[in-house]
């Protein structure tokens, strides 16, 4: 290989890295709620701020703003599952997630799901 075919071969390996490292760290960066919710596939159904097969966080957020209750039914919705409150696509139930771990992600949802 010639000097400066190899020169570009490692600087783009070296950055390559660099960007691994950095989607890392920001994932570590990422409130807990966010990196429970990413551990727990809730991402497969649910994004930030666009509807996916379910609402989006933000979306969830809006409509239970100001709701005392609904720190009790989300979590309760998060555990047990359900259905017909956003559409007719089920939420699966999510028995193995610890009640803690349940805690933290819907107060971060409610929190408006903040990336900081």
């Amino acid at each position: 290989m010639k000097a400066g075919v190899a020169g570009v071969v490692i600087a783009m390996m070296l950055g390559a890295s660099a960007g691994l490292i950095s989607s890392t760290a920001r994932a570590a960066d990422a409130p807990r709620g966010q990196r429970i919710a990413n551990a727990n596939a809730c991402m497969g159904c649910h994004a930030v701020d666009r509807k996916l097969v379910g609402p989006s966080f933000q979306q969830i957020a809006a409509r239970y703003k100001g709701d005392a209750q609904a720190p009790a039914k989300l979590t309760r919705k998060v555990k047990d599952g359900g259905s017909g409150v956003w559409g007719m696509i089920p939420m699966p139930a999510h028995q193995s997630m610890s009640d803690a771990d349940i805690r933290t992600v819907v107060h971060w949802v409610l929190a408006g799901a903040p990336s900081k």
